[in-house]
């Protein structure tokens, strides 16, 4: 499940380059997935699993939860006063984006806000006292296979997130990232390779 450059995830036809222009892009992943047929959109694929095409590893989810843990001790997944009511990626929508969209903007989704849902492209947001994050889901057809990648934006939100960010990036990158993409994976063989 590799890192890709950021350049090559820039030069994809997508609309969150120019919807988050401006917001720093930290990592960007793909996991190739076999073909069974043409015209797999991420939206079908995402319906298949129920929306949750990630299921970490033990390891993962327990690096999660200690997190959370953390986070609940020091009051950094709080909302900040000026995010409460404020400051939401949503606010960049477009009416186009609006109708375009298969779910509308602010839908939780476990700790992540949707932000727009297309056919090919999901994107969400968590906005807290460390940082103020979109992840994104992508599923572009190949000639041979589908690659479903998944970026991570973070803007600063305090004098903290880059400390943060660096402090966690270990972890993001070696364990849960890998185990997110490996859990695509068996979620895409387990109902696109074999449907029921």
């Amino acid at each position: 499940m590799p890192q890709i450059s950021l350049s090559e995830f820039e030069r994809l036809p997508l609309r969150v380059h120019q919807f988050l222009a401006g917001i720093p892009l930290h990592d960007a992943w793909v996991v190739d997935l076999p073909s069974p047929r043409p015209g797999i959109t991420l939206h079908e694929f995402l319906q298949m699993t129920n929306d949750q095409p990630f299921r970490p590893s033990p390891i993962a989810r327990g690096l999660l939860n200690l997190r959370f843990l953390v986070g609940r001790v020091f009051g950094w997944d709080r909302p900040r006063a000026s995010t409460q009511t404020g400051p939401t990626f949503a606010s960049r929508l477009t009416r186009a984006d609006r109708a375009r969209s298969l779910t509308p903007a602010g839908v939780r989704e476990g700790h992540f806000l949707i932000i727009y849902e297309f056919e090919n492209e999901k994107l969400m947001e968590l906005a807290n006292r460390t940082v103020h994050a979109a992840a994104l889901s992508a599923l572009v057809e190949q000639e041979t296979c589908y690659r479903f990648y998944f970026a991570v934006y973070v803007r600063n939100v305090s004098r903290l997130t880059p400390f943060y960010m660096a402090a966690i990036a270990p972890f993001r990158r070696l364990i849960v990232y890998p185990s997110l993409l490996r859990s695509v994976r068996e979620k895409w063989d387990g109902t696109m390779m074999n449907p029921k």
